[in-house]
Order: C-alpha cells, then sequence, then structure tokens
C-alpha cells in the first residue's frame, strides 16, 4: 500500500532512471492528454509531495501522478520484459535510451505546467519527508477540528502528508488510543507526541525495502513436522531390505522415533497491528481487532487502546 515512504522511494527511482536524459518515447494513456508528446524534452527531476508524484520535464512542464491504492511505476531495462501487469492497465511510458518507467493503475494522471503545480498539490499539509516539514501548522490544523476522530484526521492530506492506512493504525496504537477517539480527546501534550512520532516513523523507513514500525518480537513455536524414522540416511535406511538383512539375519527393525518438540522462537514482527487481526497483541496478548473506518481496513488492540470503538 503506497504511503509517503513508498511514494519517496518510488520518486528516488524515477529521478535516477530519468532526471537529467531527453526522452525518446513518451505515451500518456489518459483520453485528456492521448495526444502530448514529451518527445526530445529533458526530464529535469521527480520529486515526491506528500502521496503524490511530480516529474518536471523540460520547458515549464510537469506530469503529476498519484497512486493511491493500487498504482506503480516500474522502471525496465530496453530489453527487459514488462512485469508490472497487462497491457490495458498501462497509464503511462516514458522512455530513454537506457530505461523505461511505466505507470500502471495511475488514478490521477495529468500534465500540467510548473508554475501550476499548486493546483495538485497546494492543498497538502505540511510534508512529514519534506526538506521543509514543520510540525507547528500540522497540529494547527489537526487541532481546528477536535472532534473528528483520530484516524481519520491523520489520513487527511489536507492536515499533514504522507500518512496512509498503515501508519494510521500504527501509531494509534503507539498512543494507545483507538482511532475513533476525537483529537479533542487526546490527553495533554499526547498530539505533539504523536506527530513528532509520525515523522520519526516515516523517516526510519524512508530507504527501507520493508516497512518496520516495530521494536520487540512475538514468541513463536514452530510447527511439529511429523515424526522422525530411522537414524540413517535414505540409503542405509533402506539396507534392512536387502539380501543377508531379513529374518534370519539376526537384524533386528528398529523402532520410529519421535521428532523433539520444537522450542519457541523469538520472530520480529515488522508491525503492531496492521494486518495482523485475531493474532496476539505484541505487548498483552490481547487478540487484535479489525473494523472499518471509513471504508478502510482498520486494526486496533483492545487491551493496549482506550477509546470508542464501533
Amino acid at each position: 500500500m503506497p504511503e509517503g515512504d513508498t511514494v519517496l522511494q518510488t520518486a528516488a527511482r524515477l529521478h535516477e532512471a530519468l532526471a537529467g536524459q531527453v526522452l525518446t518515447r513518451s505515451d500518456l494513456r489518459v483520453p485528456r492528454f492521448a495526444t502530448a508528446d514529451l518527445s526530445g524534452r529533458t526530464v529535469l527531476d521527480v520529486t515526491a509531495r506528500g502521496k503524490h508524484l511530480l516529474t518536471r520535464i523540460e520547458g515549464g512542464l510537469t506530469l503529476h501522478s498519484h497512486l493511491r491504492m493500487d498504482g506503480a511505476w516500474r522502471v525496465y531495462a530496453p530489453d527487459e520484459r514488462w512485469r508490472g501487469g497487462p497491457g490495458h492497465q498501462i497509464r503511462a511510458i516514458l522512455a530513454n535510451a537506457e530505461h523505461t518507467a511505466v505507470g500502471y493503475r495511475l488514478p490521477v494522471l495529468e500534465l500540467l505546467r510548473t508554475s501550476e503545480e499548486d493546483r495538485a498539490v497546494g492543498h497538502l499539509g505540511p510534508d512529514l519527508l519534506g526538506p521543509d516539514w514543520d510540525p507547528g501548522p500540522a497540529l494547527e490544523r489537526l487541532l481546528a477540528a477536535p472532534e473528528r476522530p483520530l484516524g481519520e484526521a491523520l489520513l487527511d492530506q489536507r492536515n499533514l502528508a504522507g500518512i496512509g492506512n498503515v501508519y494510521k493504525c500504527e501509531l494509534c496504537f503507539l498512543a494507545r488510543v483507538t482511532p475513533w477517539l476525537p483529537v479533542g480527546a487526546l490527553p495533554d501534550g499526547a498530539l505533539p507526541r504523536l506527530v513528532t512520532l509520525a515523522e520519526r516513523l516515516l523517516n526510519a523507513n524512508r530507504d527501507r525495502p520493508t516497512r518496520t514500525t516495530t521494536i520487540t518480537s512475538e514468541l513463536r513455536t514452530p510447527p511439529l513436522l511429523g515424526p522422525r524414522t530411522g537414524t540413517g540416511s535414505g540409503s542405509e535406511a533402506g539396507a534392512g531390505s536387502g539380501a543377508g538383512a531379513g529374518v534370519g539375519s539376526g537384524a533386528r527393525a528398529e523402532r520410529p522415533r519421535a521428532r523433539p518438540a520444537p522450542q519457541p522462537v523469538r520472530v520480529q514482527e515488522r508491525l503492531y497491528v496492521y494486518g495482523r487481526a485475531r493474532r496476539p497483541c505484541l505487548r498483552c496478548g490481547t487478540p487484535i481487532r479489525l473494523a472499518d473506518q471509513d471504508d478502510r481496513p482498520t486494526y486496533w488492540c483492545p487491551g493496549c487502546q482506550s477509546g470508542p470503538t464501533p
């Protein structure tokens, strides 16, 4: 699921593949921009703004895209097979002599003047991963609607940009409140700490291939694979069926030996609650619960998190 850290990594890959290179092919497969031809222009840079991608191109143009739930950009070598999905899901192709960037299932794709980028991203709140991150305006925007559920407020990109559903659930768990608790009902000082933690978590994951929010592990017992029979290798175990190994040889068949019970091991979990419905909480052991909030799957621990629930 694309969140601020994922989009930042996507922007870095696109920038490395396209920036400073002349486009040899462009294909925007949306009706409004189907005739636009960017070939012959140099890509200047690719940057992330919250969960939006801005590809700036010579001549004062910006290709704005948003991944939302299922979108993706993939970068391929000239002779590499495209594996991002079927052809009818392709919405954009940008190619130079060394790389081809293919945009799949992009729900937002528009070409606009660079001077008018605010039309696409001007509504966003402070960017948690941006060089100009400022928690002050983010706190002001969150507190402007104290009756709003915390989970919904964190997802509203107008308050602060970059948090998606995974971070929403994880941040609420770390704050020990449910996502349905009104922003104004948070204990004194909790909201500034939560905003600071959000910035720390996203920055900690900005370069990680796998998102991680945990510092604890889970005690887990591996499955028992079944009894162990015999003591030797397959060839040795089969020797008893050959000549000289029958009843009259005095050989004695060995009884199957039970495999020792596996010992519990510590397993590092990547996330505290997201995607862990009905599994034990890493902190208190209570089964994690799952319900929808604003049509999004939302996970919480009823033992660790206080506040209203569905």
